[in-house]
C-alpha cells in the first residue's frame, strides 16, 4: 500500500470505529482485525502503519467525530506531511478542501471532561490517561522458581511485576504456556494486594469476569483455602478455568450469578468470608490506554448505571462479610462518582462498618480510599478502598 492509500484505509476504518461506538457495538481492535482479515493483499507494515494512524486520530479527538476524515484532518492539522496525502491520487484522499468540518480535539466528550476535573483529573495528569500503556506480567508464585525470561523486564511497584514494552509477544514465551508469568497491569496487581487474602481464608471475587484477579489472590494464598470466583458473565467466566489449570491454582471454585439474584445464590457465604473483592463493573476510565475509543461510548445516563450497579454489589458483598472481616471495592475509573463517592456512600449506609485506607506504597489518598493513575503512578487508573465489617 502507498502512503496515501494507508491515510485513505485508516479513515474507513474510522468510520466503522465511530458507528461502532455510537451504536455500542464491536470494539476498535476487532473492527481493525476484521478489516485486514479480508484485505490479504496489506502486509504486516502495512496493518502496523493503518493501526498507528487510526489510533493516533482516536487519542486527537474528544468528542465523538463526525467521521473518519474528520478525525484524521484533526490529526493532519499539525503534521504537514500527513496532509501532503491528502492529493486525490488513486487510493488516496480527497484533496482537503477549505472550509471542510474537522473533529474536535481533547481528552474525551466535554460532560466527561468536566467530570474528571470535578474528580482532579485535569492537565498532563488528563493527558495522561490517551497515552499507550506498556505491558505488566505478575510472576506466578505458585509456580515460579528460578525465572527464566527472553528479556528481563522492568520491576514495578508491585512486587511480582515485570514491565515490557508494548506489543512484547510475552503470551508466545515458554514461561507464559507454563502458567509462570500473566499479563496483568501493575495497578491490578496492586488493588489484589488490598485483599491481603492469606493461606486458609474464604474469599469472594464477586465480579471475577475472566479471572485476571482471581488468579493473583490465588498466588496470595499460596493454594490453601476457599476462593470463589463469580460473574454474571458465562461467556467470560468460562475462561478463568483453563487460565487455573495453568497456573497451577486448583483451590478456585466458580459460580455463575444471575444479574440482580446475586444476593440469594451466594446465601450460603453469609457471614463467612474472611475476605470479599468486588472489582465492580465500571466506566473504565482508568483503561483508556488500552481502549481510546470507550470514553465515546460512554454516557450520562450510563455512568448512573454503573454506578448504580456498584453501589448494590457492595451491599450484596457486606452481608458475606464475617465479624471482622474485609470487604475491598476496586473500580477501573478515575471518576469520583465511582470511587470516593461510592466508598462514602456504603459508609453511609454502614455506619458500623471502617474504612482501612490500604497501604500498598504507591498511589494518592481519595476520600476513605487510595487512587492510581497513570500520570502519578505510571499504572492504570484504579480507584481502592478497604473497609472491616464490625466486630
Amino acid at each position: 500500500m502507498t502512503p496515501q492509500a494507508r491515510v485513505q484505509a485508516a479513515i474507513e476504518v474510522l468510520d466503522r470505529v465511530i458507528a461502532a461506538a455510537r451504536g455500542q457495538g464491536a470494539s476498535a481492535d476487532r473492527i481493525v482485525s476484521e478489516w485486514f482479515r479480508s484485505r490479504r493483499f496489506a502486509g504486516s507494515g502495512d496493518r502496523r502503519a493503518v493501526r498507528e494512524l487510526v489510533y493516533a486520530a482516536i487519542r486527537v479527538c474528544g468528542e465523538v467525530p463526525g467521521s473518519g476524515r474528520a478525525a484524521m484532518l484533526l490529526l493532519a492539522k499539525d503534521d504537514p506531511a500527513l496532509a501532503a496525502l491528502f492529493d486525490g491520487s488513486r487510493h488516496a484522499p480527497a484533496p482537503i478542501g477549505a472550509n471542510e468540518a474537522i473533529a474536535s480535539p481533547g481528552v474525551a466528550p466535554a460532560w466527561l471532561e468536566k467530570g474528571l476535573a470535578a474528580s482532579g483529573i485535569a492537565g498532563e495528569a488528563a493527558k495522561a490517561l490517551l497515552g499507550r500503556a506498556p505491558l505488566d506480567v505478575r510472576i506466578n508464585r505458585l509456580k515460579a522458581g528460578d525465572l527464566q525470561l527472553p528479556e528481563p523486564g522492568e520491576p514495578t511497584q508491585a512486587p511480582d511485576a515485570l514491565r515490557f514494552a508494548a506489543g512484547t509477544p510475552v503470551e508466545q514465551w515458554p514461561a507464559f504456556r507454563a502458567g509462570l508469568i500473566e499479563v496483568q497491569d501493575s495497578g491490578s496487581q496492586l488493588a489484589c494486594l488490598a485483599v491481603e487474602a492469606e493461606p486458609g481464608e474464604t474469599v469472594v471475587d464477586l465480579c471475577a469476569g475472566a479471572g485476571g484477579k482471581t488468579l493473583a489472590l490465588a498466588a496470595a494464598m499460596r493454594g490453601g483455602g476457599r476462593l470463589i470466583a463469580c460473574d454474571t458473565d458465562r461467556a467470560r467466566l468460562s475462561r478463568l478455568a483453563p487460565r487455573a489449570e495453568r497456573a497451577g491454582a486448583v483451590l478456585i471454585e466458580t459460580r455463575l450469578l444471575d444479574p440482580n439474584r446475586e444476593a440469594a445464590a451466594l446465601g450460603d457465604m453469609a457471614g463467612k468470608c474472611d475476605a470479599v473483592l468486588v472489582d465492580a463493573p465500571c466506566s473504565g476510565t482508568g483503561t483508556w490506554r488500552r481502549n481510546p475509543e470507550a470514553r465515546w461510548r460512554l454516557s450520562e445516563a450510563e455512568l448512573a448505571r454503573y454506578t448504580a450497579i456498584q453501589a448494590r454489589l457492595l451491599d450484596v458483598a457486606a452481608r458475606m462479610v464475617r465479624p471482622g472481616g474485609r470487604l475491598v471495592f476496586v473500580t477501573c475509573s478515575l471518576l469520583d462518582a465511582e470511587g470516593a463517592d461510592q466508598a462514602a456512600g456504603f459508609l453511609a449506609r454502614n455506619p458500623d462498618w471502617r474504612a482501612d485506607c490500604p497501604e500498598l506504597g504507591s498511589g494518592t489518598p481519595r476520600g476513605q480510599g487510595l487512587r492510581l493513575d497513570p500520570h502519578r503512578d505510571g499504572t492504570d487508573g484504579f480507584f481502592i478502598a478497604r473497609f472491616v465489617s464490625p466486630c
